[in-house]
C-alpha cells in the first residue's frame, strides 16, 4: 500500500522507523525485532539507509520487503543522494521495484567530509523528481520543525520544503522536537505556504544521557526546560531516566493526537519494549 492512502480515513497514522543493523551483526537480529514491533500493529514501517548512507550497500531493501511479505505491513525505504550518481539511483530503484516496494523516504543525507560527495544530486527535491520521473513510487520527505540546521530561517526552510512537495513528496515525516509548540508553529506555517500532504510528527523517546546527546548534536532539536529538568534528575538512574523518557514521549504524544496531528512516526531505535510501552499507552487514542 502507498504510504498517503493510510492517511485517508482521517484517523492519527502509528509509524515506525528502524534502522538494519550493523555490517558485524548478524541480520536475524533485525528480525527478532520485527517479531516483536509487528505485534503492535503499525500502519508502516520504515527502514534507514543503514551506516554510511549507501543504500546499495546495506539490507535496507531486504528488511523493508521482508516486513510487507513476511509480516503483511506497509514498508518504506530511507534513499539517500548525497554520494549517489544518477547511475546509482538507478540501480536502486530497479532493487526496490524487484522486491515491490512502493514507498521511498527521499533524503539528501549528511555529508561526510572524508567521502567527496557527487555532484548529481544537490538537494533532496531533485531525488524526489528523479523518482518520480524514473519510477512508480510514493515518495515521501523529511521536514523540520525546527528548521534544518543548514537554513537561514524557517521561512526558508518552508520554501525549500514547497519545493520538495511540488516535485512529488506525498507525505512528510518530521525530525524529532521536544517541545510541540515548535511543530504546531511549523504546521501553520507549512499549511500556509500551501503543503497540504500528511504531516507526521516525529517523536523519539530519549531513554539514556549518550542518546540524547548525540541526537541534539546531529539535528540541533532544543530541549525545553522540563526535559533539562528530568535529564538532570535522573541522569545517574539509568532505569528511572528510561522510564521518565517514555513518559515523556507519551505526553508529547498524547498532546499532538488531542490537536489533531496526522500521524507520529516513532523513532525506535531497534527497541521494541520502549515502543511497546508507547503504543500500548496510546492505543485506544488513535
Amino acid at each position: 500500500m502507498r504510504i498517503p492512502e493510510l492517511f485517508k480515513e482521517g484517523k492519527t497514522v502509528l509509524s515506525f522507523e528502524i534502522f538494519p543493523p550493523k555490517k558485524t551483526s548478524s541480520i536475524d537480529t533485525i528480525y527478532n525485532t520485527l517479531d516483536e514491533l509487528s505485534d503492535l500493529n503499525p500502519a508502516f514501517i520504515s527502514v534507514t539507509y543503514g551506516a554510511g548512507g549507501n543504500t546499495a550497500d546495506s539490507k535496507t531493501c531486504q528488511i523493508a520487503s521482508v516486513i510487507q511479505d513476511k509480516y503483511n505491513i506497509t514498508s518504506a525505504a530511507h534513499l539517500t543522494c548525497v554520494n549517489c550518481t544518477k547511475n546509482d539511483i538507478d540501480v536502486i530503484l530497479g532493487q526496490l521495484k524487484e522486491k515491490g516496494i512502493q514507498n521511498i523516504l527521499a533524503l539528501r543525507g549528511d555529508i561526510n567530509p572524508d567521502i567527496p560527495p557527487k555532484h548529481d544530486f544537490k538537494y533532496a527535491s531533485e531525488l524526489v523528481t528523479y523518482i518520480k520521473e524514473h519510477g512508480d513510487f510514493s515518495v515521501s520527505g523529511a521536514c523540520y520543525p525546527e528548521g534544518h540546521m543548514e537554513t537561514e530561517s524557517i521561512i526558508d526552510d518552508i520554501k525549500h520544503l514547497k519545493i520538495k512537495v511540488d516535485a512529488g513528496a506525498d507525505h512528510l515525516m518530521s525530525q524529532l522536537f521536544f517541545d510541540n509548540s515548535h511543530f504546531y508553529d511549523f504546521l501553520e506555517k507549512a499549511r500556509i505556504a500551501g503543503i497540504d500532504v500528511p504531516i507526521e510528527a516525529g517523536i523519539m523517546p530519549v531513554i539514556n544521557k549518550n542518546q540524547i546527546e548525540r541526537m541534539v548534536s546531529m539535528c540541533g532539536a532544543s530541549l525545553p526546560v522540563k526535559f533539562t529538568k528530568m535529564m538532570q534528575k535522573y541522569e545517574h538512574n539509568p532505569e528511572a531516566l528510561r522510564d521518565a523518557g517514555i513518559a515523556y514521549a507519551i505526553d508529547q504524544i498524547v498532546d499532538l493526537i488531542s490537536n489533531g496531528v496526522d500521524g507520529i512516526h516513532l523513532y525506535t531505535m531497534n527497541n521494541p519494549y520502549v515502543a511497546r510501552r508507547i503504543s500500548e499507552s496510546i492505543s485506544s487514542l488513535l
